[in-house]
């Protein structure tokens, strides 16, 4: 029976000199870790202060594309949403409560006012008198062209019976049958028929134009009238509030039966069949910002793109409001005035050196950053160019592979040199 394996163990001499070899490689160990304790005493002993690594963020620098953006919030909105006025002042019937469903043509509220009544009566009145006064002139128009074509035509007789009566003489004045001052009379008598003649027919024609001018005034007269009249109907008909677009009735701004002064708002109607988003932009992206500029909305179905349509010239709270349209189909499920976050792009840099943005952009105003040598974060100044949500570009103070502290520098209180512990 075997107990153990001791009489199976054979002991190994060391070769020569292996002593020795072990005792060098535990002198050079002692070594290197005591300069490595020494260098790391001299940076903690150079730093102003030391702060823990799970405080700090750390990125590096590199090249890449900077896509320029901001990131705003807003709300949805109808993009059309009329308010509707009172033209006159006037009593209001209201037909329609807040949150009514409607359609385009649809009435919405009657006012009354009567003085446009009248008005329309009174020019009304005025248009039937001038139609029966144009119907007069027509009338005499033609009474005053039939009795000067009846002058022109006996004129017009009384030169045929002279140039006849002329003939006559002219026949028998050879045979000595009449006498020579009777046959001189007959061609005087012919010339001055012919005269009349011709200062008649003259008339005729200067009598049918006088006529035709005269009934051409009433018929102006007649037109304009008509237009005031139509102007008077059309202020009637505005009385009667419709709807301009399907949509519902979001606000009433007067209560039923009240009387209201002109162009006081009654209501306003909402259209969701188009919505829009409505962006609150800092005022500091407003000098880089144009219509047409490609817009990111985060949904909470995903995310939509849409253009920048409208930018409002006025600042409030160092806000200039935006207005984004949607592209291609409009999404599902939005509500008015619901609050949504979007970020616009600005502007896309190609093969710049650039950094993950973080507090130290503020912090520091974007003059100086911290880059980690050695275990010591060393403040350097920098110049920083075009910034985004996520990043921002270095054009100055640092290069590729450089380490920066993004993240925790307020702590550092502005130190030259600052030790981090692992």
């Amino acid at each position: 029976m075997i107990r153990d394996t001791s009489h199976q163990d054979t002991v190994v001499a060391p070769p020569k000199g292996q002593k020795n070899k072990r005792r060098a490689i535990i002198a050079g160990s002692v070594a290197v870790g005591a300069a490595a304790v020494v260098y790391l005493l001299s940076a903690w002993g150079s730093s102003e202060h030391s702060v823990n690594a799970n405080r700090i963020r750390i990125a590096e620098v590199g090249r890449g594309t900077l896509v320029r953006d901001a990131s705003v919030n807003g709300r949805v909105v109808a993009a059309v949403s009329p308010t509707l006025y009172s033209t006159a002042p006037s009593t209001v019937t209201l037909k329609v409560a807040a949150g009514d469903t409607v359609k385009r043509g649809q009435v919405l509220a009657v006012l009354e006012s009567p003085d446009l009544s009248d008005a329309l009566k009174v020019e009304q009145s005025s248009y039937s008198q001038l139609e029966a006064e144009v119907a007069r002139q027509r009338i005499l128009a033609r009474k005053q062209k039939l009795l000067a074509q009846r002058e022109a035509d006996t004129a017009e007789i009384d030169r045929l019976s002279a140039q006849r009566t002329l003939e006559r003489y002219e026949g028998v004045a050879n045979e000595g049958i009449i006498a020579k001052i009777d046959y001189q009379k007959a061609k005087d008598a012919l010339k001055s028929a012919q005269i009349r003649a011709k200062h008649a027919a003259d008339a005729a024609g200067l009598e049918s134009d006088d006529v035709g001018l005269a009934l051409k005034t009433k018929v102006n007269e007649l037109d304009r009238q008509r237009l005031s009249m139509a102007n008077a109907q059309r202020r009637v008909d505005e009385l009667t509030v419709r709807a301009p677009v399907d949509g519902f009735i979001g606000t009433l701004s007067v209560q039923n039966r009240s009387v209201v002064p002109a162009n006081a708002a009654l209501m306003t109607l909402v259209d969701l069949s188009r919505l829009e988003v409505e962006l609150e932009v800092p005022e500091t992206y407003v000098s880089d910002m144009g219509l047409g500029m490609t817009a990111e909305i985060a949904l909470p179905t995903g995310t939509a793109t849409g253009k920048l349509s409208a930018l409002s010239p006025e600042v409030v709270r160092n806000q200039v409001l935006a207005r984004v349209r949607f592209d291609g189909e409009q999404p599902k499920g939005l509500r008015q005035s619901q609050r949504l976050t979007a970020r616009l792009l600005i502007e896309e840099k190609p093969n710049v050196l650039m950094v993950p943005r973080g507090p130290f952009v503020e912090s520091e105003g974007g003059r100086f950053a911290y880059v980690v040598e050695d275990g010591v974060a060393v403040r350097r100044p920098i110049t920083v160019g075009a910034t985004s949500i996520s990043a921002v570009e270095i054009l100055s103070g640092l290069k590729p592979g450089d380490k920066v502290v993004i993240a925790g520098t307020d702590t550092f209180k502005n130190a030259a040199r600052v030790s981090i512990n692992q």
